[in-house]
Formats: structure tokens, C-alpha cells, sequence
């Protein structure tokens, strides 16, 4: 017995304030070994609880915890060897400073991940809108999300840009939206006619809900055209650019057959009578 601890407590590896033997170097491997069998049970406790959708959005916070749990353990391995780690932080600390500004959107994309996660802001399937970039969420990773948009490209959105700016989710209440064509007509037409076409245009289009019931709206007198807003729904916004151009198309055909005109802006000078009477005089 004596040779086994003789065997064990035999020094390796020596400093001025540490010392590395056998026994040590088992007690660490054994530590490292114990934080991994105990994550995996705590993993699979909570997974059991959680939906097959949830698991997936928080995979990768386990996988930030996972990470953060291993180096606390590493820092405990390394004070018990006797390494003194405030100075080893003391030693590095402009090379942390540097790493720290470096990795400064780094942490920020990872802590909006974790909120984004938490308060479920997003889900996967969702159609959104950031920087007036439109896509459907594929899934939601700790660091970036990716969504496919309308051109059927991925999107690589860093999370932090869900915190700094106005995120617009068009399905989070539910899958249907409203969406607008706004039509400019001439002010010799008949606001009523026009109203009747807008609405038959809209009941009659196969993508256009019946509930809520398309409205047109007057809304406004314009420099040379009276404003009309046509609102219906859609039951995928995703795709609704395509039905508003169906409905543009429509509209300017449904325009010409009844002597609609949509005006252009135009303009008419006038010229004081003063200019006319000195070209008069040359």
C-alpha cells in the first residue's frame, strides 16, 4: 500500500508553487469525467420535460452552459494544483483585454441568443422582417439565426441585430396578415365604381381570404390622383408580393376595360403675362 501511495503522490512535474503528481493528475481526469456524466444526466432530465420544437431551440443554450461549466472546473482544477489563477488572469490581462474587444459582438450575438431562446420572441417557421429584409426563420442557433428569403437564399442574421433594431414578425400572432395595393386614380372618376372593382378584384382572387373581408379605403386627395388603399388577407405572408402583383396586374386590366385612368404626376407652368410683353418688344 505504501508503494501504491509512494506510486501516486511520486511528483512529475514541479514549480514554485504548484506540484503535478499521479494521484493529481487522475483526481482531474476523474473531476472532468464526473462534470460530463453529470451534464448529460441534467440534460436529459430537462429533455424529458421539453418538447422535440424546444429541445431545438435550446440546444445551443445547453451547449453555451456545457461550455461555461467546463471551464469553471478547469479554473477549480488548476487553483487546487496550486497554479494561482488571479495571477495567471494578472499576467494575461492586456491579452484578455484584446481578446475581449475582439469578441465583443461575439458575446453580444450569444447573450441575445439566449434571450431570443428564452422569451421565445421567435420561433422557426416564423416570417420576419429585419432591416427590410424578408425571411422565414429555418432555426435559431445561440449565435445567429438563419432564414430562407423569398428568392429562396439563406440569411444569416446575427442575433444581436434582434436587439439594436426594429424586428417586425409577421406570423407570431397568427398565420394570417393583412396586406395593402394602394391605387392612384384620375379625379374624374367615380370614387364608388372604383371601390366596386377593388373589392371584386379582391373576392375573386384564389389567395385572398373571405373572413376578414376585404376593404377599400379613400384614402387621400393627391397631387393628381385620388388615393385608394385595397386591404385583404393572406393566409401565408411569405408569399404575399406575390399576390399583391397578381392584384396590380388585375387592377390595371379591370382600369382599362372601364375607362379608369391611373395618372402620372404632371406638372403645368404658367408664365406671368410680363415675360410675354418683353418678348414682344425684341
Amino acid at each position: 500500500m505504501e508503494q501504491i501511495n509512494e506510486l501516486f503522490n511520486s511528483i512529475l512535474i514541479s514549480g514554485e508553487n504548484y506540484v503535478i503528481t499521479p494521484k493529481i493528475i487522475l483526481l482531474s481526469v476523474g473531476s472532468l469525467f464526473v462534470t460530463y456524466f453529470l451534464l448529460r444526466f441534467f440534460r436529459h432530465i430537462i429533455y424529458r420535460t421539453l418538447s422535440r420544437d424546444a429541445r431545438e431551440k435550446f440546444r445551443s443554450v445547453f451547449a453555451f452552459v456545457n461550455y461555461f461549466v467546463y471551464v469553471v472546473v478547469i479554473l477549480i482544477i488548476f487553483s487546487n494544483i496550486g497554479i494561482n489563477v488571479t495571477a495567471l488572469f494578472a499576467a494575461s490581462a492586456a491579452l484578455l483585454v484584446g481578446i475581449g474587444f475582439a469578441l465583443q459582438t461575439f458575446f453580444q450575438d450569444i447573450i441575445s441568443g439566449i434571450f431570443i431562446l428564452s422569451d421565445q420572441a421567435v420561433h422557426v417557421g416564423d416570417v420576419i422582417e429585419v432591416e427590410g429584409k424578408v425571411g422565414r426563420v429555418m432555426n435559431i442557433r445561440l449565435r445567429t439565426t438563419r432564414a430562407m428569403t423569398r428568392q429562396n437564399k439563406i440569411l444569416v442574421i446575427p442575433n444581436h441585430k434582434f436587439m439594436s433594431t426594429i424586428l417586425y414578425n409577421y406570423t407570431e400572432n397568427e398565420s394570417m396578415t393583412r396586406e395593402v395595393v394602394e391605387v392612384g386614380v384620375s379625379y374624374d372618376s367615380i370614387p364608388y365604381k372604383v371601390k366596386e372593382i377593388l373589392l371584386d378584384i379582391a373576392k375573386n382572387h384564389h389567395a385572398v381570404l373571405e373572413t376578414p373581408n376585404p376593404l377599400v379605403l379613400f384614402d387621400d386627395f393627391g397631387d393628381s390622383a385620388l388615393i385608394f388603399k385595397l386591404i385583404f388577407a393572406v393566409k401565408d405572408s411569405f408569399f404575399s408580393h406575390i399576390v399583391q402583383s397578381d392584384i396590380r396586374y388585375l387592377i390595371y386590366e379591370k382600369f382599362s376595360l372601364e375607362g379608369i385612368n391611373i395618372p402620372f404626376p404632371q406638372r403645368t407652368l404658367h408664365f406671368p403675362e410680363q415675360l410675354n410683353i418683353l418678348d414682344k418688344t425684341k
